[in-house]
């Protein structure tokens, strides 16, 4: 990755973490330049699309962008903002909710697989191959030697991602208990948005602190070189937005991505 503005976001390998000690508010220098965001956010965006036409052209690498955080954390809505201004070809969202019962039958990384980046693609996952090692984990459905376990298979599935020439960027969107309180009641009094809730929404609100721990631990076990993790403060939506499509292009430009040669020789060529 290039030159990275956001280094005090990225959680270091094997380093204890601790998110109660990590702001999900912007710094007080990038509050006071809030007036500037949906502009920043603007041109971030025509950078990400000129980046991911290279990308898309030259079929060669990929990128594999990792959406994880609470509900209410913003998931959707970053998605929608990022890539407003990026050409729908070669971009791709994927959805990972409770696994079928097919779904079952396979190793936990079976149906993740099926939905990674072809060459040319960016693939964003709301939600990932990190459920697994997070409900799971708090629901009980696993022990702790079977997430340690999971954390190294993680850790090859991506390194091996990379090595097929998928660059991979994992994104938790940080966001405190009093502001989901206050998005989740905002769904509650909207009968338009009351579609979204899941009673496992408030389910999960009472295990915040063992989703914090599960969080903390699976982040730290998995921010390789090779697969970094960001938290991303995510109580004020267009900072949220802004910073994750900086990443973004930030990752894009340490690709080297750059225009492929013609495919034959244009030089032939005579338009009458």
């Amino acid at each position: 990755m290039s030159s990275n503005k956001h280094t005090h976001l990225h959680v270091k390998y094997h380093a204890a973490l601790d998110l109660n000690h990590i702001s999900t508010e912007p710094a007080p220098h990038d509050m006071a330049q809030a007036s500037e965001w949906a502009h920043a956010l603007k041109k971030q965006g025509e950078h990400l699309d000129a980046l991911q036409g290279l990308l898309h052209a030259g079929k060669n690498k990929a990128v594999l962008l990792v959406l994880q955080g609470m509900d209410t954390s913003g998931k959707d809505g970053v998605i929608r903002s990022v890539f407003t201004h990026v050409s729908p070809l070669g971009v791709r969202a994927e959805a990972f909710g409770a696994p079928s019962e097919e779904e079952k039958r396979h190793d936990f990384l079976w149906r993740i697989h099926q939905k990674v980046p072809a060459l040319g693609e960016i693939a964003i996952f709301n939600r990932s191959h990190y459920e697994d090692v997070l409900v799971t984990r708090v629901r009980g459905w696993i022990d702790k030697e079977t997430w340690t376990q999971r954390f190294q298979h993680i850790r090859n599935f991506e390194a091996m991602l990379h090595d097929a020439g998928v660059t991979v960027l994992k994104c938790y969107l940080h966001i405190s208990k009093s502001e989901q309180k206050k998005r989740l009641q905002a769904r509650m009094d909207d009968p338009s948005k009351q579609w979204k809730l899941q009673a496992s929404d408030f389910e999960d609100r009472k295990l915040w602190a063992d989703y914090m721990a599960a969080y903390q631990d699976a982040m730290s076990a998995t921010s390789t070189p090779l697969a970094p993790w960001y938290v991303i403060p995510a109580d004020h939506k267009p900072y949220r937005d802004l910073v994750l499509a900086e990443l973004l292009v930030q990752t894009l430009e340490g690709m080297a991505l750059a225009t492929p040669e013609p495919q034959f020789d244009l030089s032939t060529v005579k338009l009458r």
